[in-house]
């Protein structure tokens, strides 16, 4: 495989992929109902599209593979071969061996030598089914039982894939393409495409990209060396983009493109060889073959009957493309039968749109470009939004001038009796006109600017919703190796089970899509181990022998449901209750009190399982864990319920983009924060008096829990301003068994909001997960709800946990002062940290000089303690920055520094610090009475 072919090697990994998922689902269907011989034509073209494409890109293991199975679907189809569900085994396992292939990055030859007994295994299977025919398989197929099976060449076999070392055919080609074989050899394999299946429009739309490149890049080539002969660095490239050209063209079955980019590609090997130099008459051939091949790759007819009526022109290009390959001149008469120019207007072939030609094109973005793009198209939804309160503050305008036309009218008539006043109506004529020509004015403006911001969000929401589209996928490109996955473990734990699934066209985040193959893949999984009941087992509970798994998925109130659900024997109840107690997960009277749906949430735990031996399978615990944590990180949840003796059913919501979320704004201290509604249990307003106080922590009884109240301002270190007399506003986080209701200011409102990740530089902001923009552009910080509930454990253990009314009420009069420690050293931050912590003061700490810097210009502090030799910026530099910004210069700065020099002690109170100790004399006292005398007691 040459590196320069990355192009055909990812279309050759998507080929494998569509084309192994056609034959899982089909072998699946017919192991069902082998009468359904429908599906054969189907399983055969889809062997015979990967044989092709592996011959393509020169992956033997994939090609010989996919050759037997080929002749078997053949087989079975002419009524030679009646496949059976060992045969079925056989394929499916040719199946996987073939996924396998397609998937890897390495070259076949070390494929082959890591895994020569697993393909032999395969291979023999294979040929047993076909040992099974009737008759002997026609020689014209290609395929020899004795050559292909012993992995050996036969001489003559057209089919054999493991190729001479170095000559194949006559010709010795080069290194770089990895394919070792003549030119009549290629061009009789370019004649035989005339018998491959049709191809996927969308296939011929990437052709038709790739001879797009790949011209332009042998035109540059071919101008550049008619100018310079010797100037061989264009050779590689033009070489590799025949190549492609040639690769593409088999792929999508064009001989007459992979003939003249074969002798193309000859052409410039052999110019690379040193055997052939470029004469001017050579290039105008060469982009004469260019023209050709662009003609042909653009043309919506049959290429046959193109070439049919051009064919003295095509055989022409033909003739002098192989003159160039013995070195002599082409003729000026030879050349002039070759048309030259644009492909649609030298030859006037006129170009249809076909009418099932594909309408789109396709175009490589990245992940990350589509994100940007998202986040470009919230961001415009939010600057249209800013016209709409500008409009609706003109409609202020225009209600003022109307009162005051109003009072003109008034003053107008108050002044009809006053006979001496004719100025005075003059002027308020005037006045009266002039106004009537503002409102008019202002009406005007105001319908244009109406109209136009229902234009500008209408065009703002059709793009976010294009954008948000791009990103989506069916939900059954996600899943359409379930069916064989459970049918392989039925088997192997001698079951019988089948799949169904439902809502495979509900469109999916891409994103999403991806990360829930692993949590279904255990869903379905334990389904099997620990629902489906034995045949056995099934037959004595009058249940069908076969066990039946639903996966389903669909749009749901603004979100994504997907349900899995077995007709097992479902979760005993008692037995469960009895683990739980056993584990000591709970105590023994909690547990008999315990309901069913809190027992089904303890499946859930880390390491919990009902198994009571470790299988290759189940029975480790792990499983249902990471469904948990996997959906959690997605910001959605999952539920389970059961019925002894009829199922289990799991169902779970999420979102339908990670790049879109629906939020509750709240206010914090002042500050707008939002949380991920799927991440809310439910949001109340609570009196003061229904709070409880128990061991020293506050409580409040909701839904009949006692939920833990806790300030969400004390979590996020702000200073909150609840009103003492109003009723709490309340929102409940956490699961069952980690509930806590935290406090807010007020309720804002619930918003769709456009994830911005945060910059890498921050970190892991604490209990921050991403940010937003509002409507009118202001940023919004997206709460992380779980590492906001380990905050809460934490503070709870710690025993700082604060009282509602001390620190919701009360809190700015009891507000610790805010102190900022700069040192390099871990221990001399650590140590001064705990003594100012202990003694009641808040303390912040920075690694060096600056990040003190960015912390006191983002932050608020009291006071600022600093060391002197610090990386990046010392603490003489952070000093001289604190006293010459405006609004730090009057913050107290002490210096803590091992240097006792009068020298350094003078250069840093020069520098402006208020104070200054050194460490080598440093003791509790001494800096504690510093601090005091600088900012005073910590509260």
């Amino acid at each position: 495989m040459d590196a320069g072919d990355l192009s055909m090697l990812d279309l050759f990994r998507i080929e494998v992929e569509q084309q192994t998922a056609v034959l899982s689902e089909n072998l699946l269907a017919l192991e069902q109902d082998v009468t359904e011989h429908g599906r054969l034509d189907d399983l055969m073209r889809a062997a015979h599209s990967i044989k092709g494409a592996a011959r393509l890109v020169n992956v033997p293991p994939a090609a010989k593979v996919a050759h037997v199975m080929e002749d078997v679907f053949v087989a079975a189809q002419q009524g030679r071969l009646l496949l059976n569900a060992d045969h079925a085994e056989a394929l499916l396992q040719g199946t996987d061996l073939l996924a396998q292939i397609g998937a890897l990055q390495g070259s076949p030859e070390s494929w082959m030598a890591q895994h020569q007994k697993e393909f032999d295994v395969v291979l023999s299977a294979l040929g047993g089914v076909l040992r099974a025919v009737s008759t002997v398989v026609k020689e014209t197929s290609g395929y020899n039982e004795e050559t292909q099976l012993s992995g050996s060449c036969a001489p003559g076999n057209r089919s054999c894939v493991a190729l001479p070392s170095a000559i194949h055919g006559g010709r010795l080609r080069s290194p770089h393409l990895g394919i070792l074989s003549g030119a009549d050899e290629d061009l009789h394999q370019a004649n035989d495409l005339k018998d491959a299946a049709p191809i996927d429009p969308s296939m011929l739309a990437l052709f038709r990209t790739e001879v797009e490149q790949q011209a332009a890049v042998l035109t540059e080539g071919l101008l550049s060396l008619e100018q310079n002969p010797v100037l061989t660095e264009y050779l590689e490239s033009m070489m590799r983009a025949a190549h492609s050209i040639k690769g593409a063209a088999r792929l999508v079955g064009i001989p007459p493109i992979v003939n003249v980019a074969h002798l193309m590609e000859d052409s410039f090997v052999a110019a690379q060889a040193g055997e052939l130099i470029f004469q001017s008459s050579h290039v105008d051939a060469l982009l004469k073959g260019v023209d050709m091949i662009s003609r042909i790759a653009v043309l919506d007819e049959s290429v046959d009957a193109w070439v049919s009526q051009h064919q003295a022109l095509y055989d022409s290009l033909l003739a002098a493309l192989k003159t160039i390959l013995s070195g002599e001149a082409i003729s000026p008469k030879q050349l002039a039968s070759v048309p030259m120019g644009n492909p649609e207007t030298s030859l006037k072939i006129p170009v249809k749109e076909h009418e099932n030609a594909p309408k789109d094109r396709v175009l490589r973005v990245s992940a990350d470009q589509l994100n940007r793009l998202m986040g470009l198209a919230g961001e415009a939804m939010i600057e249209s939004n800013w016209l709409r309160p500008y409009t609706q503050s003109m409609m202020r305008l225009k209600r003022k001038q109307t009162e005051l036309a109003g009072l003109i009218d008034k003053l107008s008539e108050s002044l009809e009796h006053n006979k001496h006043g004719k100025k005075a109506h003059a002027s308020l004529r005037e006045i009266r006109h002039k106004v009537s020509s503002c409102r008019e004015f202002l009406a005007e403006r105001l319908s244009e600017i109406e109209s136009f911001d229902n234009r500008l969000s209408n065009l703002s929401w059709r793009l976010r919703r294009e954008v948000v589209t791009s990103r989506m996928r069916p939900f059954g490109d996600g899943v359409h190796g379930f069916a064989r996955m459970v049918r392989d473990v039925a088997r192997s734990l001698g079951k019988d089970a089948t799949l169904e699934i439902k809502g495979q066209e509900a469109m999916v985040d891409r994103e999403i899509l991806e990360k829930m193959e692993a949590p279904l893949n255990h869903l379905l999984r334990n389904a099997v181990d620990h629902g489906i009941e034995s045949p056995e087992e099934r037959a004595a509970a009058e249940k069908p022998a076969k066990g039946t798994l639903r996966l389903s998925a669909c749009h749901q109130a603004g979100m994504l449901s997907i349900v899995i659900e077995d007709d097992g024997r479902g979760v005993n109840i008692e037995k469960l209750r009895a683990k739980v107690r056993d584990r000591g997960l709970v105590t023994p009277d909690m547990a008999a009190n315990l309901t069913e749906e809190e027992l089904l949430a303890f499946l859930f735990l880390p390491g919990f399982t009902t198994r009571d031996a470790v299988t290759e399978i189940s029975g480790r615990g792990v499983g249902l864990d990471v469904v948990h944590d996997t959906v959690q990180k997605m910001r959605g949840m999952v539920r389970v319920t059961s019925r002894f003796g009829k199922g289990t059913r799991f169902q779970m919501q999420l979102p339908l983009t990670l790049s879109v979320i629906p939020a509750l704004l709240v206010d914090i201290a002042g500050e707008p924060y939002a949380f991920p509604l799927v991440r809310i249990q439910r949001i109340l307003r609570l009196e003061k008096s229904h709070i409880e106080s128990i061991g020293g922590h506050q409580y409040a009884n909701i839904e009949g829990r006692r939920v833990g109240l806790v300030s969400a301002a004390q979590i996020l270190d702000m200073t909150s301003g609840t009103d003492p007399q109003g009723s709490l506003c309340v929102v409940v986080i956490g699961d069952r068994d980690n509930c806590y209701g935290l406090v807010v200011e007020h309720f804002i409102g619930e918003r769709d909001l456009v994830i911005h990740a945060l910059p890498k530089t921050l970190g892991k902001v604490n209990d921050i997960s991403a940010a937003a923009l509002m409507e009118d552009g202001s940023p919004i910080l997206i709460i992380d709800v779980d590492d906001m509930l380990r905050s809460i454990e934490v503070v709870v253990k710690q025993g700082r946990l604060s009282r509602i009314d001390d620190d919701e009420i009360a809190g700015h009069k009891r507000a610790r002062k805010n102190i900022l420690v700069v040192d390099d050293s871990i221990t001399v931050r650590e140590v001064e940290r705990k003594l100012l912590e202990n003694n009641g003061y808040k303390v912040d700490v920075a690694v060096d000089g600056m990040d003190g810097w960015n912390a006191v210009r983002s932050g608020t502090y009291d006071m600022v303690i600093t060391d002197i030799d610090m990386p990046r910026m010392d603490g003489i530099e952070l000093v001289h920055l604190i006293k010459k910004d405006i609004k730090l210069k009057n913050t107290p700065v002490m210096i803590m520094s091992y240097k006792a020099r009068a020298e350094d002690r003078h250069r840093g109170l020069n520098a402006g610090a208020n104070y200054y100790l050194t460490k080598g004399s440093f003791h509790d006292d001494t800096l504690l009475q510093a601090v005091r005398d600088l900012i005073g007691e910590a509260v």
